[in-house]
């Protein structure tokens, strides 16, 4: 089996998170793609999200309907912090035999370093990077710091996914329609539980 997975805080899911995801799972001809609401970002720790049952009914309100994405609560059933590489690990662990891809946007490939243990990361998982122009990536540092990593990328090409979470945030609370950058049943959640206001 060759499995997707999609990390993140997911706060709120978008058609950005939708289409990174159908583009992993349609040209990397993948079976499934797992999207796994992070529980504590190790990375934003300073940056305080949603709380996490919000931020998972939210994902499952987005990809319902999907028959090839899945809900991950590999993240929400422990303890923080959660770092990627522990949940590929775990996803292994309980998925014998499968093949994985870490599914990821080319500007977080350049902050891959900051990761924890991003060397055993991608001996656990093949990386599923979408192209993003502009990123500006320093391949000697990764390079010198994970020799291997070219050899363990798989390219997705899109068209530009130009939607962030906290623009959406920003709109909302600015009483700004989301309508062309969520999923209607999400926007409904947003309304009926009074986020981001």
């Amino acid at each position: 089996m060759r499995l997707g997975i999609l990390g993140g805080t997911f706060d709120p899911p978008h058609y950005g998170h939708l289409r990174m995801a159908e583009a992993a799972l349609t040209q990397l001809k993948l079976d499934r793609v797992l999207f796994a609401p992070v529980g504590v970002q190790p990375l934003k720790i300073d940056h305080p999200a949603t709380p996490v049952e919000h931020r998972t009914r939210m994902v499952e309100l987005a990809i319902a309907g999907c028959p090839h994405f899945e809900i991950s609560r590999v993240d929400l059933d422990r303890p923080g912090p959660h770092y990627s590489v522990d949940l590929l690990a775990i996803v292994q662990q309980q998925n014998p035999g499968v093949r994985l891809w870490f599914t990821l946007g080319e500007d977080s490939l350049a902050d891959l370093l900051r990761w924890h243990d991003p060397a055993r990361l991608i001996t656990l998982a093949r990386l599923a990077v979408l192209r993003r122009p502009g990123s500006e990536l320093n391949w000697s540092a990764l390079e010198t710091a994970l020799p291997d990593l070219r050899s363990r990328i798989d390219w997705i090409d899109h068209t530009k996914i130009d939607i962030s979470a906290s623009d959406i945030r920003e709109h909302i609370r600015n009483g700004q329609p989301v309508d062309q950058l969520v999923p209607p049943s999400v926007v409904t959640y947003i309304i009926e539980q009074n986020l981001y206001r």
